[in-house]
């Protein structure tokens, strides 16, 4: 009798885009799904596989467990069998507020924390003693952060302006919130007269505070009436509510903001370390824990090897093999200090994928999503090397791909498509690789990028002088202008600190594009996200006679049952939850009222359906056609105007990004990796899209990876020749064309790649 082959089996799946499709996914083998941007791979491999197989492991704990852990409604798809328990590492950004660090983040941190607790010399305490964040262990002069911050009076307030005139630069304090107001209000000051002309009294009750031991009051005006609140002084305040805190948490003032309006030096005290001076005097082989912090990792694995103490021993024996799994995926140039906010991309995506790879368990199902985002081709085998490493293990590997090297490592393919939206979601071909150039008219195995033999010259330069940001070695680089430029290297080699600190601080004019997210809520449609949901809501009210909130479904025209949601999610206590379209709208999130008003034939909701292609057809407002067309130069036609936000794959927010800084000629224009989501065919859309901007006069300048935009740019710069210490210089300067000639690591590549 054969045996029947092991294989994860989805029938009848229906989330998103997907065409009620079947899928079998063989298992302990690697399974990559490609297909163009918005074809429906997420749909399939996070929406469906990874949130079923998460929903089943729940169902094993009991109920009164199951309710303090995440809940996961079934999928829409017909039949889902054999599962096995996943580990998704996917695109979203690592957190990176202000003590994150890839220590903490890698839960390496604890362990030394712990043995210098146990074996440092001379003994302090606990190992919460060795934290920053523990009342013994923090710096008392910078309260644990390292830096000790403070306002700058002259960044802070304009002595030039009065109250109303917004001498407060720093927002929250300004007129526009409630303490601002308060001060013009509360009788204290004169909001009508420049700062500077204050009487010396005056002026120091309003910068400084009463003098100590006194209390001043003034009346804060509410709908209650006045109510007596203290006023403490404009620096004690902002002291007390920005700087004595952790501003990361804070939802409407970033650490960027508060940071613009204070100065910021290295403490003296924990000379950066953010830790007491006690705690610093406890070593281990002559290092404290800050200088344990500061080595790179490969010399943490080192000292970690040396330790005899057999308590010290066994605590450095857990700590070693998350440090070797950083060093074998090209990471021993970190530090466990290293803050996971300032970490590339390729970094951030190599430490996700290391934290997951410590388990000896298997018969696991791994997903990635696209692994090589991020990443120089020299980097890529290690890649393959730890995919194949985990398949060999007996484990399952599903992975969602673009990039053709790693594509050519699979054992089983699976095309989406045969288009993005609602031209995607169904399966154009499954198999082995041999077969994917035959069936598919979407992946060209044998794709080659095309070398620009003829660049164009540029006229005049950029400059950065003797920039030293991070690692870079005091290097000069001119970058000309009104050309495409890109900046290669490996990871950690200086290429954002080159273009997003040295670049960006000398041309602040920048339009910068980096690798972040964007607010993806279920309320954040693609018409809000442009700027041009007001423009149609107020069209709707000139053509109708009613309030413009009446064609919005978070306002007026909000549908009354389902608040505006479209759905409802009834309570069904500790069973799975379910999300239900609304009965009232059908899932449209508008009221009955609001949807009996027309414009051109067409409601609100209709409008909305309309795909970027149509809506040209419905709106002639020059603000709304050239949005619209913006979206139609960076290849997002076929969305529609109400499509939510939370439902783009990555390479579609990223030219999202894109289409929102789109504008007139003579900017210039900073990308961070904008193939990052991009099949192949997606990346001449894109290519299409820079070089229009160069033909208007702009320059445009991206950090990139990807082989086919370093072969069609103008000029080439490379740093290198490593990461962290051994980067941060420039290897090469010229065109794709010097490049072939040159022997650097991407000119291997690029060579590799083009047959030259």
């Amino acid at each position: 009798m054969a045996k029947n082959k092991d294989e994860i089996i989805l029938k009848g799946l229906q989330e998103n885009n997907l065409k009620n499709i079947d899928i079998n996914i063989p298992k302990e083998k690697i399974n990559v799904f490609t297909g163009i941007s918005g074809s429906g791979k997420s749909s399939v491999v996070f929406d469906t596989l990874a949130t079923e197989s998460r929903r089943q492991m729940t169902l094993n704990y009991p109920l009164y467990v199951r309710n303090q852990m995440p809940r996961y409604e079934r999928p829409h798809a017909d039949l889902m069998q054999h599962l096995s328990p996943v580990v998704v590492v996917e695109q979203k950004a690592v957190g990176s507020n202000s003590r994150s660090t890839v220590g903490t983040y890698m839960d390496i941190h604890p362990l030394i924390r712990l043995l210098f607790s146990r074996i440092g010399s001379p003994p302090i305490g606990t190992a919460t003693d060795f934290s920053s964040q523990s009342s013994f262990g923090k710096c008392p002069e910078c309260n644990g952060y390292g830096e000790v911050i403070a306002p700058d009076l002259n960044k802070l307030v304009d002595l030039d302006k009065s109250l109303r005139e917004y001498a407060v630069r720093f927002k929250p304090l300004s007129p526009s919130g409630w303490q601002g107001r308060w001060m013009i209000t509360g009788g204290l000051f004169n909001p009508d007269i420049p700062i500077k002309d204050y009487p010396k009294e005056t002026f120091d009750l309003f910068i400084y505070g009463p003098p100590e031991g006194e209390r001043v009051f003034a009346p804060f005006h509410t709908k209650d009436g006045p109510h007596d609140h203290e006023w403490d002084g404009l620096l004690p305040r902002f002291t007390r509510l920005y700087i004595n805190r952790d501003v990361s948490k804070l939802k409407q003032t970033s650490q960027d903001d508060v940071l613009a309006v204070s100065t910021h030096t290295l403490c003296p005290v924990c000379e950066g370390s953010g830790l007491n001076p006690k705690v610093l005097e406890c070593k281990i082989n002559g290092l404290n824990i800050a200088e344990y912090d500061q080595l790179e990792l490969t010399e943490l694995l080192v000292e970690l090897s040396k330790i005899t103490d057999p308590i010290g021993s066994s605590i450095a024996q857990q700590a070693i093999p998350s440090v070797q799994q950083l060093v074998e995926l090209g990471l021993g140039y970190l530090s466990l200090a290293r803050k996971m906010g300032t970490l590339s991309g390729g970094e951030a995506q190599r430490v996700k994928i290391a934290r997951h790879l410590g388990s000896s368990l298997n018969n696991m199902t791994y997903i990635f999503d696209e692994p090589s985002a991020g990443l120089h081709p020299e980097e890529i085998d290690k890649l393959i090397y730890m995919l194949k490493t985990l398949r060999d293990n007996h484990n399952t590997v599903v992975i969602i791909e673009h990039n053709l090297t790693v594509i050519n490592a699979a054992d089983e393919i699976i095309e989406m498509g045969p288009g993005a939206g609602v031209h995607g979601g169904e399966i154009v071909y499954q198999g082995e690789l041999e077969g994917l150039n035959k069936a598919s008219a979407i992946t060209d195995l044998s794709h080659k990028p095309v070398v620009n033999k003829n660049p164009r010259e540029a006229e005049a330069h950029f400059t950065i002088t003797k920039a030293t940001d991070n690692n870079l070695k005091d290097i000069s680089v001119e970058i000309p202008k009104n050309v495409l430029v890109s900046v290669c290297g490996v990871s950690g080699s200086g290429k954002s600190s080159l273009m997003f600190q040295a670049f960006k601080e000398k041309y602040p004019d920048t339009i910068a594009v980096s690798q972040g997210s964007i607010g993806t809520s279920s309320r954040s449609t693609l018409a809000t996200y442009m700027g041009i949901m007001d423009d149609i809501r107020s069209i709707f009210a000139k053509e109708t006679g009613q309030p413009a909130g009446l064609f919005s479904f978070n306002s007026l025209g909000a549908c009354p049952y389902c608040d505006g949601k479209g759905v409802t999610t009834p309570d069904v206590a500790f069973a799975d939850p379910v999300t239900v379209t609304c009965e009232a709208c059908g899932g449209t999130r508008y009221s009955e009222e609001a949807l009996s008003y027309q414009y051109q034939g067409k409601n609100i909701v209709e409008i909305l359906d309309l795909t970027i292609d149509e809506t040209n057809n419905y709106f002639t407002l020059p603000k709304i056609v050239k949005k619209v067309n913006t979206l139609k130069d960076v290849g997002l036609e076929y969305l529609t105007l109400g499509q939510t936000t939370s439902s783009l794959s990555g390479g579609e927010v990223q030219r999202l990004k894109l289409a929102s800084q789109l504008k007139k000629e003579g900017q210039i224009y900073l990308l961070d990796e904008p193939s990052l989501g991009l099949h192949t065919q997606d990346n001449d859309k894109l290519l299409d899209v820079f070089h229009n901007l160069v033909h208007k006069g702009n320059s445009v300048i991206i950090i990139e990876h990807n082989l086919d935009f370093l072969a069609a740019s103008d000029w080439l710069i490379e740093m290198g020749p490593a990461g962290g210490k051994e980067g941060g210089y420039v290897l090469f300067e010229g065109t794709p064309t010097h490049m072939l000639q040159a022997n650097t690591p991407t000119a291997k590549w690029l060579k590799e790649a083009t047959n030259n």
